[in-house]
């Protein structure tokens, strides 16, 4: 699915997990997120250039448990139950 499909599963989470994660990466422009849907929940994917995802992950894993904490709480107000996946491209 396409960064459009991601905003109107999750508009709310969606939107906060791209801010913060282009306010981390070197790469803002090649951020994007991506939406799929699986038993009810919405998995929101995020691909960042190379060398930014050491960057969005952190020091084991708090950087990236830090993002899913706020945007699960993001989504909330879409009332919908998110989880987020870092991927590589």
């Amino acid at each position: 699915m396409s960064d459009a499909q991601a905003t109107t599963m999750a508009p709310t989470a969606s939107a906060v997990l791209t801010h913060i994660v282009k306010s981390i990466v070197d790469s803002p422009d090649a951020v994007k997120v991506e939406a799929i849907e699986d038993d009810g929940k919405i998995i929101l994917e995020v691909r960042v250039a190379d060398g930014d995802l050491g960057r969005v992950i952190g020091r084991r894993g708090r950087t990236a448990q830090s993002i899913r904490a706020v945007v699960r709480a993001a989504a909330t107000r879409d009332n919908a139950e998110v989880d987020v996946d870092f991927l590589d491209d």
